[in-house]
């Protein structure tokens, strides 16, 4: 319990450190970067404790949990809670790890910025958001947290906001976001429906004692999918990540590396438990066609952040592949390892456009610092930013003796057995080796352009260096741990590593549940048997196939890539304009929405308006003859009455007088006028 304890002090620590920010950083020393970045190191060393004892107990079913009743309506109540087990330790090492480097990379990145302060503040918070994310084992409060890092990325993303197109990106990624939600929200609330419960203790137990199955189940699994795939930027609501670059480069490198993307992909772990056959196909097709389809497009890209950015969505779907084929460590275990070189890449990139930014103000020249056509050469200026991003551009193509490596061919080895298995979608293993060569092509492709030739511009090229410590020790640390020693002994298989021994499989009581062994086999299983060989080979020659390519194509000049474009202009017209996806949603849904947008408009001024507008004329109408009718029939008659009643007073007044006297004589009067009358 005392672990727990430490991890929710993990998470408080970025939430202090923000307030303190956001209300004092101004006034603090070097407006108060060094409070949020120290925070987050003691984030890191606090995880790395809560770590290193969970390797020292060495329990697959280590598991703790705190509960608390958060709100109390009458009999119902609707407790939170924290948990804390083996995956948990490992995202949380891997979140404070990235983090804190990228925190300390902003220093040198952001010095000099107008909102420096800002900037540290937001990073805290979405910090925060993210840890809460990880720690709570609560739909209710994973939910919450998933909203806060929305919302979080939103101020990142569009933190220089001053440009149209930053708070165009970070308004794009909000209401993509929303999209995802909604349908992780029904799904919240189909599963509160039928269980009572947001537990994911108490959701378990209804789907292993069978109160929750059948389609109502895989209907429930795939609408929280749906929430993964906003968040994970998988297809179709994948547009909003490479728009997200328009944030500073240290929040692209926090975003699309160990935080928010893969808050998807840990969703679909921790409702593992109830995914159906049926749903984890699902899952499966998105992810690998997603892992394909950014894949195509990142081959053509030139601006150097959005070629990382289609990068991260083919890598997160080669995580869900991973996931939906029932590899569950091998998914995680890429999730982990992609974490660290991915981080590498974008804070690579940021070194290189921070350098060529500079030379070209310096030098006065209007070019963009991102294009890699503006690039090259550039190893020669700066050594460290280039032989740390050949290491994780090694990682990531599936090289022997980095982690990229081994967490790619246990996700194709998994794929792989579960098509030998289920030879009917034979398209899942496809998806993935031809996305792994693609991905060693673009990723050279980007290496040549940018460090190797000559700088494009040579009146800039004396401006040129490399970048400050402060942003090279982040990269040198990270590529450290890009090798395959830190994860597993063997440099070709994960099984002889801590994190295979750590990370159980869940019994999957939706299987169990619907009756059918299918997706039990394949992912773990399939790595030790033959089909671990046949992806191994397959794997190590797709790879460097791809190399091999665009070695030839981008450093020795042996192939042209503008001649392959000119013989098929549609198809890389397809995939530079990224398949026309934004176009297509921008003649649809975009259209769609403005046009009823501004239908709505002339309906409220043309429609409600006038009908507003014309009763107010009647109303207008019925109140002058009601004054009318007031003032002359209703104060005329009161007016009368008064009239009236004064002239009787008046009258009476006259008979009234009071005086005995006057009294007397009319009696007198009267009696002689009775008598008179009698007589007569």
């Amino acid at each position: 319990m005392a672990l727990l304890y430490l991890a929710i002090v993990i998470w408080l620590l970025p939430l202090f450190a923000f307030v303190v920010q956001i209300f004092f950083g101004n006034r603090l020393p070097r407006k108060g970067d060094w409070l949020v970045v120290g925070a987050m190191f003691i984030d890191l060393i606090l995880a790395l404790i809560i770590f290193a004892n969970i390797l020292i107990q060495y329990d697959p079913g280590y598991r703790v949990t705190l509960h608390f009743d958060w709100i109390v309506l009458g009999t119902q109540n609707f407790p939170l809670g924290f948990a804390l087990d083996n995956v948990t330790a490992v995202m949380l090492v891997v979140v404070t790890a990235v983090s804190a480097l990228v925190f300390l990379y902003s220093i040198g990145y952001m010095k000099g910025d107008p909102r420096y302060s800002r900037y540290f503040a937001y990073l805290s918070f979405f910090a925060f958001s993210m840890l809460g994310l990880i720690l709570f084992d609560n739909l209710l409060g994973i939910y919450m947290c998933w909203e806060l890092v929305g919302l979080s990325s939103y101020l990142l993303i569009g933190f220089w906001f001053e440009k149209d197109s930053a708070s165009n990106a970070g308004k794009k990624a909000f209401i993509t976001n929303r999209v995802g939600d909604f349908g992780m929200f029904v799904g919240m609330l189909i599963v509160f429906y039928v269980t009572g419960t947001f537990s994911l203790d108490g959701i378990e137990a209804s789907v292993v004692s069978g109160n929750f199955s059948g389609s109502i189940l895989t209907a429930a699994g795939i609408l929280l999918f749906v929430g993964a795939v906003g968040k994970s930027a998988q297809f179709p609501l994948h547009v909003w990540l490479p728009d997200a670059m328009e944030g500073p480069t240290p929040v692209s490198a926090l975003i699309h590396a160990a935080t928010m993307v893969v808050a998807g992909v840990y969703l679909v772990v921790r409702i593992f438990f109830m995914l159906t056959p049926d749903s984890m196909l699902v899952i499966a097709y998105i992810g690998g066609f997603t892992a394909l389809f950014a894949a195509t497009i990142a081959l053509v890209q030139n601006d150097i952040k959005r070629v990382l950015a289609y990068s991260t969505i083919s890598q997160i779907g080669y995580m869900i592949l991973a996931l939906g084929t029932g590899a569950y460590a091998a998914g995680l275990f890429h999730l982990m390892t992609h974490a660290f070189f991915k981080a590498l890449l974008f804070l690579g990139s940021g070194s290189v456009i921070h350098a060529v930014e500079h030379a070209f103000r310096s030098g006065k020249i209007d070019a963009d610092p991102q294009d890699m056509n503006n690039m090259g050469g550039l190893r020669r200026k700066m050594p460290v930013t280039f032989w740390t991003f050949i290491i994780a551009t090694v990682a990531i193509s599936g090289v022997p003796f980095t982690s990229g490596f081994l967490s790619k061919d246990a996700i194709l080895a998994g794929t792989l057995s579960f098509a030998g298995t289920h030879p009917q979608h034979f398209l899942l293993p496809f998806f993935g080796f031809l996305a792994a060569g693609l991905t060693a092509f673009y990723m050279f492709r980007l290496v040549f352009k940018t460090f190797f030739g000559e700088f494009s511009i040579s009146k800039a090229w004396g401006y040129v260096h490399e970048s400050a410590l402060t942003m090279t020790i982040p990269l040198v640390v990270l590529s450290i741990l890009c090798f395959f020693v830190f994860y597993s002994y063997s440099p070709v298989s994960p099984d002889e590593g801590w994190f295979y021994h750590l990370i159980e499989k869940p019994e999957q009581a939706a299987v169990a549940n619907a009756g059918s062994a299918m997706l039990t086999t394949g992912g773990e299983e399939g790595e030790h048997d033959s089909s671990h060989s046949y992806a191994l080979i397959m794997s190590l020659i797709i790879a460097f196939t791809g190399i091999i390519i665009s070695y030839k194509t981008y450093y020795s000049g042996k192939i042209s890539a503008v001649e392959w474009g000119n013989m098929y202009p549609r198809l890389y017209r397809c995939m530079f304009n990224k398949w026309y996806v934004d176009e297509f949603y921008s003649a649809t849904i975009i259209r769609f929405t403005l046009g009823w947008s501004a239908f709505c408009g002339w309906f409220d001024d043309n429609i409600i308006d006038r009908v507003v507008n014309r009763t107010a004329r009647v109303t207008v109408v019925i109140s002058w003859f009601n004054g009318k009718f007031d003032n002359i029939i209703v104060d005329g008659l009161v007016n009368g009455i008064a009239n009236t009643t004064q002239l009787l007073g008046w009258f009476t007044r006259q008979v009234q007088t009071g005086k005995i006297q006057q009294y007397l004589v009319g009696l007198l009067i009267a009696l002689v006028l009775i008598i008179i009358l009698r007589t007569m």
